[in-house]
């Protein structure tokens, strides 16, 4: 009986701990993306701010377009139709992608002759694109940048896989194309809408402007380094160590100080541990 109280109880606690991860997934990395949006979105307006003042000074110099450091924010793309208004950061890494939607930069940028390509989360990080498959042929997105104001026409919503890298191919429009992961809570397969320019109702577009070379991918998944196994084992173990550790304690004292003291350690090596995990998944999953 006690082996089988024993196996419970693990049981238990496995079945917690996925529930706990798997809040951390959708909520824990919510609150991070949130904050970042704000101070992206604040960097972004007073960005706009300045190269506003630039532009109509004509004794300013004309300076050549400089690579577009990564994690900067870019543009607001806005989807009515989905509730979508989000600051879209330069990069498809995976702390770029933390951060908001993340533009390929092996692709021209949103106002510019071209294909330019965005890739956002699903699921996790806030899920900017997470009605993504509810946009049908017609629908409007709104990009504003520093050149202006671009809004493009839904054409189509494709499924692909994951090594479909010719949805980035060059156009010899100017489009737009989202990428993110599909079916929801899934990384089976990519969800690519593909938009075109409305040029009556956007500002002139211009040549593809110099950007940062793209980092080699095989995939859609975009580049995100090598996984850390051996950190999320060290502290998958510290995890179990410090939750034996708690639970041994209670035994002995059956206080709540004991139970709620114990509560503070165990999460921080769990919230940790987690981190580990989510590196694990899908970029932009």
């Amino acid at each position: 009986m006690r082996v089988i109280g024993g196996i419970g109880r693990a049981l238990v606690t496995i079945g917690l701990l996925t529930l706990s991860f798997a809040a951390y997934q959708l909520w824990g990395t919510g609150v991070y993306e949130a904050k970042a949006q704000d101070s992206l979105k604040q960097d972004f307006a007073k960005g706009l701010k300045t190269t506003t003042t630039t532009n109509g000074d004509p004794s300013a110099p004309e300076s050549k377009p400089l690579p577009i450091p990564s994690g900067d924010a870019i543009a607001i793309i806005s989807i009515p139709s989905i509730g979508v208004e989000h600051a879209v950061v330069q990069g498809v890494r995976r702390a770029d992608l933390r951060k908001g939607p993340g533009h390929y930069p092996n692709t021209p940028l949103p106002g510019e002759l071209g294909n330019a390509a965005i890739a956002g989360h699903r699921t996790t990080y806030g899920a900017p694109f997470g009605r993504l498959d509810e946009l049908r042929p017609g629908n409007l997105i709104e990009v504003r940048t520093a050149d202006g104001d671009f809004r493009y026409s839904v054409t189509e919503t494709i499924i692909v896989r994951p090594t479909e890298l010719s949805v980035l191919n060059a156009t010899p429009t100017a489009t737009l194309t989202l990428t993110t992961c599909h079916p929801r809570f899934s990384a089976s397969s990519r969800l690519v809408v593909r938009a075109s320019l409305v040029p009556a109702s956007s500002a002139p577009v211009r040549d593809p402007s110099i950007t940062q070379p793209a980092p080699v991918t095989s995939s859609l998944d975009t580049a995100h380094g090598k996984v850390d196994y051996r950190g999320a084992v060290i502290w998958g173990l510290a995890t179990l160590a410090v939750g034996l550790g708690w639970w041994a304690a209670f035994r002995k004292r059956r206080v709540w100080q004991v139970r709620f003291g114990g509560f503070i350690p165990f999460a921080i090596v769990c919230f940790v541990w987690f981190g580990y995990l989510d590196r694990a998944l899908p970029g932009n999953y």
